[in-house]
């Protein structure tokens, strides 16, 4: 049979390709998968890697890893807090690896040995020792005698972190910015060249350290790395306070969901006490919360106006008034005007600038007749001084003349003509004289709690300038009770005062600290830091923190979370707010 040339033509017969054509046509058609119908491998796993000495390339994502080769001499609380809360993309993996004591203490024993013999014999030559030689000897026989006694043990530790970025460019932008901000803490990090594949791998969630760059730690330095994340406060059905400073996430959270919810806010003046307060009551206010505020300074009208509130201004000519001695309809049980009378003792005592055990008896008794003889209206401060007559307390009686007849008569011995129904009110006492602040304050708080008590609903009570109740016993005294039991009827009340050292110098001011369970603090200076952090059990970090923050600064403590806070207000709320005389006055 001859062979065919190459260059022999190949020639196909007609019917073949017509049967290849048929049985072409006959074949099924391929169809793309769906999602669900594709290997999960195929979907999760990566197109393609590119290897360099120093970065992957993964599906055009720039990958680098590296490790910690160098850690500082000593270990405190946070010490590695500059690596987990960078703020560029960054994975970090550590591995654990425990030692067992009978292997390590024969090395310890021989490293101590080599430390000791070469510091003899740099003293027998007249050399000087160094620090290089004295504290690893002392870290490293401090290290056995704990071994032996069980105080401690030894652990092998790896930290891995995998940095990417879109660009190669911002990939060594990031991998500096972190060698900076490590180096500054006394930690040395290298990239892994060449093992960048076994480095990705060491990083990945599958507990391979293949790198093997390990570092011996004891178990007290070991447990301070932990734990991996930073301080985070997320409650789902809270309000936005703002960012956290640590790792720009938000701080959302929900007081009436702490054990009480209560609060109080420490800062110096101009730091945005006020400013965070009102952020948080139109957040509470989207939220269906009543909140009503006593205002000695005149900082809250220009909100309530902004949200249609009611705005009281009381003082000694206005026509809005309170009467202590109302107490709501439904409120006439046994406990309630027991109560009652109880707080309505302290206010009188307030008045009367003091009263001894014998003047107590006498108001407690008369509070008691005057309430047996009302029947339609509710008794007034002229119906006490009555029966404080009949009782022969004419000193007492003398005392509280001034607001019976005198000069004061038409701020407290009328009828409550007001009323809690809106969402927002305020009570503005900018107007009355000093003397009779504080009294209005602790007549608005009681009507408050009388109102609360009648019809439990989410309400809020701010009492900005709080220190001012902490002056008189009978006032500190009263808020502490009302803080106390605040909690049963549904009530959160927020104490607001630049004066934090006569809160805490002071027992009720402590009481009142100790049953909120929401406290931010903001800017303080020399004079209030050292109350401010023995009450509040803050680290060196959060000491520091308050004495050089900026405005709109703080530290929010949520029962034992405690988050370094940057208070924020949107577009449309700061005009609403804001004291800024730059921004009111323009």
């Amino acid at each position: 049979m001859k062979s065919k040339k190459p260059t022999d033509t190949l020639v196909i017969p007609v019917q073949k390709i017509k049967t290849w054509k048929k049985l072409r046509d006959e074949q099924p058609k391929k169809r793309s998968l769906s999602f669900g119908e594709q290997d999960p491998m195929d979907v999760i796993s990566y197109a393609g890697m590119e290897e360099q000495s120093s970065y992957l390339v993964i599906d055009g994502h720039y990958v680098r890893t590296l490790f910690i080769s160098g850690y500082p001499l000593t270990a405190s609380s946070g010490w590695i807090n500059s690596l987990i809360n960078f703020s560029h993309n960054a994975d970090i993996s550590y591995h654990l690896h425990a030692v067992d004591a009978l292997q390590a203490l024969p090395k310890l024993r021989r490293k101590i040995t080599e430390l000791e013999s070469t510091r003899r014999a740099m003293i027998r030559s007249g050399k000087i020792v160094g620090s290089e030689i004295t504290d690893p000897l002392e870290s490293a026989t401090e290290l056995r005698d704990k071994i032996q006694r069980g105080q401690e043990k030894l652990f092998q530790m790896s930290i891995y972190v995998a940095l990417s970025a879109g660009s190669l460019s911002e990939l060594n932008n990031n991998t500096m910015l972190l060698e900076t901000e490590l180096s500054a803490h006394l930690f040395y990090i290298k990239q892994a060249r060449y093992q960048q594949i076994e480095g990705l791998q060491s990083v990945l969630p599958r507990g391979e350290d293949i790198l093997s760059q390990k570092r011996n730690l004891d178990s007290s330095s070991a447990a301070l790395t932990f734990p991996l994340i930073s301080s985070e406060l997320v409650q789902e059905s809270g309000i936005l306070y703002g960012v956290n400073k640590s790792n720009s996430s938000l701080v959302i959270l929900d007081r009436f969901s702490l054990n009480n919810a209560n609060s109080i806010i420490f800062a110096q003046s101009g730091s945005g006490k006020s400013y965070t307060t009102k952020v948080e009551i139109l957040r509470q206010l989207m939220q269906g919360t009543k909140v009503i505020v006593i205002d000695p300074e005149r900082e809250y009208k220009q909100l309530t106006e902004s949200v249609s509130g009611t705005y009281i201004k009381l003082s000694a000519k206005s026509k809005e008034k309170i009467n202590p001695f109302d107490l709501a309809t439904n409120s006439y049980s046994k406990d309630n005007l027991s109560e009652h009378v109880q707080d309505l003792t302290e206010i009188i005592s307030l008045m009367a600038e003091g009263l001894d055990a014998r003047e107590k008896a006498a108001v407690d008794k008369a509070i008691l007749q005057i309430y047996k003889k009302a029947r339609d209206e509710t008794p007034l401060l002229s119906d006490l001084y009555a029966a404080l007559r009949k009782l022969g307390q004419l000193t007492l009686c003398e005392r509280l003349e001034k607001y019976i007849s005198g000069s004061l008569a038409s701020v407290f011995n009328s009828q409550t003509n007001i009323e809690l129904d809106n969402r927002l009110v305020i009570f503005d006492i900018k107007d009355l004289p000093e003397s009779l602040r504080q009294i209005m304050m602790m007549i608005i708080s009681n009507f408050v709690q009388n109102q609360v008590k009648a019809s439990p609903q989410k309400r809020l009570l701010v009492i900005d300038e709080g220190w001012m109740l902490l002056e008189h016993e009978q006032s500190a005294r009263f808020v502490a009770g009302l803080v106390r039991r605040a909690r049963k009827y549904y009530l959160g009340v927020s104490i607001i005062s630049q004066q934090a050292n006569d809160f805490l110098r002071n027992d009720y001011g402590r009481a009142i600290a100790s049953q909120s369970s929401l406290r931010i603090l903001m800017k303080q200076d020399t004079t209030t830091i050292k109350n401010v952090v023995s009450e509040f059990n803050l680290s060196e970090y959060e000491q520091n923190f308050l004495l050089t923050c900026d405005k709109g600064e703080a530290i929010v403590i949520a029962d034992q979370n405690h988050v370094a806070v940057q208070v924020v207000a949107s577009d449309k709320e700061h005009p609403l707010i804001t004291t800024n005389p730059a921004e009111v006055y323009i």
